[in-house]
């Protein structure tokens, strides 16, 4: 007797997941791209396909994130590899990049720190939108590092301005050559407080946990971070931070405690303010 034909609109119908999420695997297995499921949706699917399909189906429908199963999420336009050793790139840190950006405008040849680059989703879309710029990006985790220079190399003109990201492995600004000063610091560190539930819920539970939270009170890396900045911003050199959703007034006091100006939060597209700054006038 022989095997039932299963096209990949069969797979489709009978997944358990939401469609879109049943589309990307699929894509993804097949190698396909959106317009492929549509006209060649009715074709039979080797054995093999629909097993890989099958076994990405299940572990999603476990919980695993979609971008570690494909390995890929797209951020400002760039198309970034994704590890289980890396936070997924979000949407709402897109905002960073863009007031980051803001900050460098009538700069030429801006010097730019990203402390805890992870994926080097941040420092890499900065570098990708101003080739002059030169960017450091640091990361405690060298796997981290490893994840964020195969970003760089296959994102990043080779001939850029700016030349290659320098990477860093270090915790803050351990390792930073001291004499360095930079026109803008940006991080996105772990702010999550230890007995948040959102740790062990959703994508959250399959990221790197040192990555999201500080096993404390969510600010101890945001405190680190604001205190070492005066020693490593240029005049006038800008600081920015992606913070949680309640975090926003204690970040801003910790920059003004420290003597900052122009202290300020800028709010996500949901309207929570999503990151806190300042300048530094010296």
């Amino acid at each position: 007797m022989s095997e039932p034909v299963i096209t990949a609109d069969a797979l489709l119908r009978a997944s358990p997941l939401p469609a879109l999420e049943a589309r990307v695997l699929l894509m993804h297995v097949l190698g396909w791209r959106r317009t492929e499921l549509i006209t060649r949706g009715e074709r039979p699917l080797e054995a093999t396909q629909i097993d890989a399909y099958r076994t990405l189906e299940a572990r999603r429908v476990e919980g695993e994130p979609i971008a570690q199963l494909v390995g890929a999420r797209e951020f400002y336009g760039l198309d970034f590899d994704v590890t289980p050793d890396v936070l997924i790139p979000r949407p709402e840190t897109e905002l960073l990049v863009e007031t980051a950006l803001a900050a460098m405008e009538g700069l030429a040849q801006p010097r730019v720190l990203d402390l805890g680059t992870g994926s080097g989703a941040i420092a890499v879309a900065i570098a990708s939108a101003r080739p002059d710029a030169r960017v450091w990006a640091v990361d405690r985790s060298q796997a981290a590092l490893d994840v964020a220079a195969r970003n760089a190399a296959k994102l990043l003109d080779a001939r850029r301005p700016g030349g290659a990201l320098t990477f860093v492995a270090a915790s803050w600004y351990d390792a930073l050559d001291p004499a360095l000063r930079f026109d803008v610091i940006v991080s996105n560190p772990p702010y999550i407080a230890s007995g948040d539930p959102h740790l062990a819920q959703g994508d959250l539970r399959y990221e790197p946990r040192g990555a999201l939270t500080d096993e404390a009170d969510g600010l101890t890396a945001l405190r680190a971070i604001v205190a070492g900045a005066p020693a490593h911003l240029a005049p006038n050199g800008v600081l920015w931070m992606e913070h949680g959703y309640d975090q926003a007034a204690a970040v801003r006091a910790l920059l003004e405690a420290q003597g900052f100006a122009d202290v300020n939060s800028e709010a996500d597209l949901a309207g929570i303010e999503r990151i806190s700054g300042a300048r530094l006038l010296n």
